[in-house]
């Protein structure tokens, strides 16, 4: 079985790491796949997040980085995924999360979308919030895994 786990990962944090950890014993290949949108530029460079994940996870070999511009839905078409999976860390998360499983399920029937809840220690952190710590010359490390250094 395979999986996609789209995202910005701009940039990967310890929430985005656990949760993959906690997907991988359910598929044959996890797609950590980064979301690129052509009207939009990252805060951190693609290949630098490629790479970040690439090295969070480098004795997986069950996890494969790609990056994609097109629907989520179109990608798990093109890898042959039947699952997308997303984090829950709260009950905005999950009515956001639910209103695209929704919206996937009826463009794509056949593909399913799994949440899995965020761990405690981790609930409170988000990209944009490293971002935001980042900008601001805060102690942006202590949300990110070690393998994440501009």
């Amino acid at each position: 079985m395979k999986a996609v786990f789209p995202g910005s990962f701009d940039p990967i944090t310890k929430g985005h790491v656990a949760l993959v950890r906690a997907a991988l014993p359910l598929f044959d290949t996890l797609y950590v796949a980064i979301g690129v949108n052509a009207d939009k530029t990252g805060f951190f460079p693609l290949e630098d997040r490629k790479e970040w994940i690439r090295q969070c996870f480098k004795d997986e070999p069950k996890v494969q980085v790609v990056d994609y511009q097109c629907l989520t839905i179109d990608l798990c078409r093109q890898l042959g995924a039947s699952y997308i999976l997303r984090g829950i860390r709260n009950p905005l998360d999950f009515q956001y999360e639910n209103d695209i499983a929704q919206a996937n399920r009826n463009l794509c029937p056949e593909v399913e979308t799994m949440f899995f809840t965020t761990p405690p220690e981790y609930a409170h952190i988000s990209s944009s919030i490293v971002r935001d710590v980042f900008r601001h010359r805060g102690d942006w490390q202590q949300f990110v895994p070690e393998e994440v250094r501009p």
